[in-house]
């Protein structure tokens, strides 16, 4: 009677409430569909293929939504404005940068790209000599032999992978207009999937919802906000804080005269959206250069990267970031080391955020199975 007057089912007593069945089922479910999906991976085929066409506009029409949406929703909550005119002023703001772009920016760039990479070879040539000449030493002995046997493999592989570009021929030539086309496109169509996203992206989670349960809706509400968030949050962070340090390493790099300095600030700015590791990446053209102008324009290039790292460190990123994403650094490198061995540099990319939207999904699952299971609740000792 005690039972029955509890209310508690048969699957609710021996399955919810008891820690290792609970266990051993989560597990045991977990693993099926790992081996059923990977079973069934064919059907996931012409998803795939979907995605890989139409993929690239949605994920960059979502960065700028992700960008704009904010002050849309703000002109039309603070002053009443039509989002239309809102989203028809930010499109016409675009489309005077795309055209500054493709008429200033992008030639500029392109000729100082074409000059530094052909004054690479003597860049580089010119350090080999100078650590050469350092490590004559018979101290050096180990580390002039490893550097002399890297310096080889570098040059052997960059033949290498230019002759076999070479005997490719005309389906290097097509890959290359394949990956052209393609880039073309998205620039292309995603202004109109940005359109439609900043029209009405705010409608579709209750759209959505209207296909659930009428309990679980609120749930489903409250989940996409938090994902949205997080998104948001990374986004408009992240691209704030590389926009910070172009800027940050170009005043630097002017004021100590290195060339190519608003070049390797832009490659710095971009390399920066790659947490951590994009800064450091970004310093090896630069000391390189600093390298082959002197001495001491190498030791001004490092004082500029102490002081725009001190700056982002201490001022920059908790201002712009704050502690919004709630993840720890040493969770970061995991993920971007793990996502980028696995899925590459799209793992680099995509890596934090994803796991941001995969601690929401099983921070939610977690409270669920709080409230549903009595494995949490505490016991009567008396």
């Amino acid at each position: 009677m005690k039972e029955k007057s509890n209310g508690q089912s048969i699957f609710h007593r021996w399955l919810l409430d008891n820690k290792i069945v609970s266990a051993m089922f989560m597990i045991l479910l977990f693993l099926i569909i790992v081996f059923m999906i990977h079973k069934v991976a064919f059907i996931f085929d012409p998803v795939a293929e979907f995605f890989s066409a139409v993929g690239a506009p949605i994920i960059i029409a979502g960065v700028f939504y992700f960008l704009l949406n904010p002050m849309v929703d703000w002109a039309e909550r603070r002053f009443n404005f039509p989002r239309i005119a809102t989203i028809s002023i930010q499109f016409i703001v675009l489309a005077v940068l795309i055209i500054w772009g493709l008429a200033v920016f992008i030639p500029w760039m392109s000729s100082q790209i074409i000059s530094l990479v052909n004054e690479w070879p003597t860049y580089w040539h010119k350090i080999v000599t100078m650590i050469n000449h350092f490590t004559s030493n018979k101290q050096f002995n180990a580390v002039n032999k490893w550097f002399n046997t890297t310096n080889s493999e570098i040059s052997t592989w960059l033949k290498d992978y230019s002759a076999e570009y070479a005997k490719k021929g005309l389906h290097g030539v097509s890959s290359v207009v394949g990956t052209v086309t393609s880039v073309v496109i998205a620039i292309i169509t995603f202004p109109f999937v940005l359109f439609y996203l900043l029209k009405d992206g705010h409608q579709m989670p209750a759209y959505i919802a209207k296909f659930l349960p009428v309990k679980a809706r609120r749930s489903f509400l409250e989940m996409l906000k938090e994902i949205s968030t997080q998104i948001s949050n990374y986004i408009r962070g992240q691209i704030s804080v590389a926009f910070a340090v172009m800027i940050m390493f170009a005043i630097g790099y002017t004021i100590i005269g290195l060339p190519y300095g608003w070049l390797i600030a832009i490659v710095a700015g971009i390399l920066n959206i790659i947490p951590f590791l994009g800064s450091f990446l970004a310093m090896v053209p630069a000391v390189v250069v600093g390298i082959f102008v002197s001495p001491v324009m190498l030791i001004s290039v490092l004082v500029v990267f102490m002081i725009e790292q001190t700056l982002e460190g201490r001022i920059i990123s908790p201002k712009l970031l704050g502690s919004s994403m709630k993840i720890h650094p040493v969770t970061v490198l995991i993920v971007l080391l793990s996502a980028g061995n696995i899925f590459g540099i799209l793992g680099v990319i995509f890596g934090v955020p994803g796991y941001a939207i995969l601690k929401v999904l099983i921070y939610r699952f977690y409270n669920w199975w709080q409230t549903s299971s009595d494995l949490f609740k505490e016991t009567d000792q008396n």
